[in-house]
């Protein structure tokens, strides 16, 4: 059952996220009982317009001198959502755990011996900083971005590295809420009223 608490482990440090546990299911649920075409119009105009952000963060890269776009266009996809005001509270989160990841991954690949300990005090802080500057949400992408740059070889030193993947994850949120911005233009009720025309 999606309200019953029994199934899943209570929030320790914040009674009230039990709250929004609770409602997020609930919301889970009543998507899971929405009608399959509605399903399929919503979803497809998701792809698209993840299609679209990833596209548009991803070709002018080159130009732009950066030089594994593909970090553009994955940024992109994960911030694109259907409502605006969610796409610019997701680029917010991943910009700052970006931001927030490489500095802290940087600021450890200082220490004399890049073990696997300095790795996890790097993970820890970042998550830890996310907390103290109240952007929790940004806490995944921060401990994300502080292994990209302290386990994943590269040639770089991990201030370029850092640049580089601040700057490719700017792009692609900047081109996610391009696209979104744009497509709320024509949001997806017309979709699904051509849909329901042609059913």
């Amino acid at each position: 059952m999606p309200g019953d608490r029994s199934h899943a482990p209570a929030d320790h440090y914040s009674p009230v996220q039990n709250e929004v546990t609770d409602l997020s299911l609930r919301l889970a649920a009543l998507r899971r009982a929405t009608p399959a075409l509605r399903r399929t119009v919503a979803g497809s105009h998701h792809g698209l317009l993840s299609a679209c952000a990833a596209l548009l963060a991803y070709l002018p890269t080159h130009a732009l001198g950066l030089g594994q776009s593909f970090w553009s266009a994955i940024a992109a996809i994960s911030v694109v959502q259907t409502e605006f005001r969610a796409t610019e509270s997701t680029a917010r989160d991943q910009f700052l755990g970006a931001a927030i990841g490489g500095i802290t991954g940087v600021g450890t690949s200082f220490a004399h011996h890049h073990g696997l300990f300095v790795y996890s005090l790097a993970v820890v802080l970042a998550m830890a900083i996310c907390w103290v500057l109240n952007v929790g949400t940004a806490s995944r992408l921060a401990g994300t971005t502080a292994t990209i740059i302290l386990l994943v070889p590269h040639l770089d030193t991990p201030g370029r590295m850092f640049l580089s993947r601040v700057t490719e994850v700017g792009w692609g949120v900047c081109s996610a809420i391009a696209t979104v911005w744009f497509a709320a233009r024509f949001p997806a009720s017309r979709l699904l009223r051509f849909a329901r025309s042609r059913s």
